[in-house]
């Protein structure tokens, strides 16, 4: 076989391993999309249940959907609803002393005829438990002993043997995250929130700290005078990468700020712009953060806000630094303790 032969083999079979992978995804994704249009007044009656349930939430299955409920269990205890997975073989060995009648028992099964799964759910209920089912089978034996039945069906599995949980178990874990998403807003779980129960983590860390720890200072502040022109100002903006330029007075107080989103409003509503002074074009009394705040109080602000950057400045309004949202999420070189991260 020549060379040319050869490189034409190579690329016919690596054109042929990403359409594979593309259908994967293209299935994937209208089983997921599907899930939408079906969602409904169950789907909110899950919600409350859990929500004002003084128990915790017991999650169930076996298989990949048992791998795909410890998932579940620990997005939810990473945002602030109590969860346990209890494996329906261990449960029906001693197991069941982990669950009391104030807990809400969710069972995931795409069949919903997980005979191990529909063993345990009327022992649960004798506990006096309420039962949650995410399940394909919507008149199987699990649809029936639950009190609400979240349809997370496909049409098809991604394997094309049709055997593989692919399509499936997505669906299912998708489901596990709009239920612990919709439970963040329900239950208002905050940024603090999340460092009280993620200490060890690098977010945790970070929100520990003080805006003073993470900040940029002195010459990697994008700052510009009242008489620089928009012109000079974005290429300050540009060499300086933040998506924002400070406007200083001649006491290096800040009276002003202008964003990226600024310019492309400006582009687009004043034509002569790149006559403009900065000053007539920048936001007055921007909002601001003390050096000594706590990095919670920076990213609860940007949150709020819907921003990105947080000027720092003293009580007299003097800029002293300069706070991203990536140096608290973790974007950059800061490092813990001398280490790297």
């Amino acid at each position: 076989m020549d060379e040319g032969a050869g490189w034409l083999i190579y690329k016919v079979m690596n054109s042929m391993i990403i359409e594979q992978a593309k259908e994967v995804l293209k299935i994937e994704a209208e089983g997921l999309l599907d899930l939408i249009d079906r969602l409904d007044n169950r789907f909110a009656e899950m919600v409350e249940l859990i929500c004002n349930s003084p128990g915790k939430l017991i999650v169930s299955g076996i298989g990949k959907s048992g791998i795909v409920g410890q998932k579940i269990v620990a997005t939810l205890n990473s945002t602030g609803t109590r969860a346990l997975f209890l494996h329906p073989v261990e449960a029906m060995h001693g197991d069941l002393g982990i669950v009391g009648k104030d807990d809400i028992f969710l069972a995931l099964s795409n069949s919903g005829e997980t005979e191990e799964l529909n063993m345990l759910v009327p022992v649960i209920r004798e506990i006096g438990c309420k039962i949650i089912s995410f399940t394909g089978g919507k008149t199987s034996l699990l649809a029936k002993l639950s009190d609400i039945v979240i349809d997370v069906g496909v049409k098809r599995e991604a394997c094309p043997l049709g055997l593989a949980p692919t399509a499936s178990t997505t669906a299912a874990l998708a489901m596990g995250d709009a239920l612990a998403v919709v439970l963040i807003h329900k239950k208002k779980f905050k940024s603090t929130d999340f460092k009280k129960i993620h200490p060890g983590g690098a977010l945790g860390q970070r929100l520990s700290l003080q805006v003073s720890d993470i900040m940029l200072n002195g010459t990697d502040l994008p700052m510009v005078s009242t008489a620089t022109g928009i012109t000079d100002t974005l290429k300050i903006m540009n060499h300086f990468e933040l998506g924002v330029a400070l406007i200083l007075d001649h006491n290096l107080s800040l009276i002003g700020i202008i964003t990226d989103g600024d310019i492309r409003r400006i582009v687009s509503e004043n034509e002569s712009f790149r006559n403009c002074m900065v000053d007539e074009l920048m936001t007055k009394n921007p909002l601001t953060i003390n050096r000594r705040a706590p990095v919670y109080d920076a990213l609860n602000l940007m949150e709020h806000y819907q921003i990105t950057v947080l000027p720092v400045t003293d009580t007299a309004g003097k800029v002293e630094g300069i706070l991203h949202l990536h140096d608290i999420l973790g974007k950059g070189a800061y490092k813990f303790n001398g280490a790297p991260e």
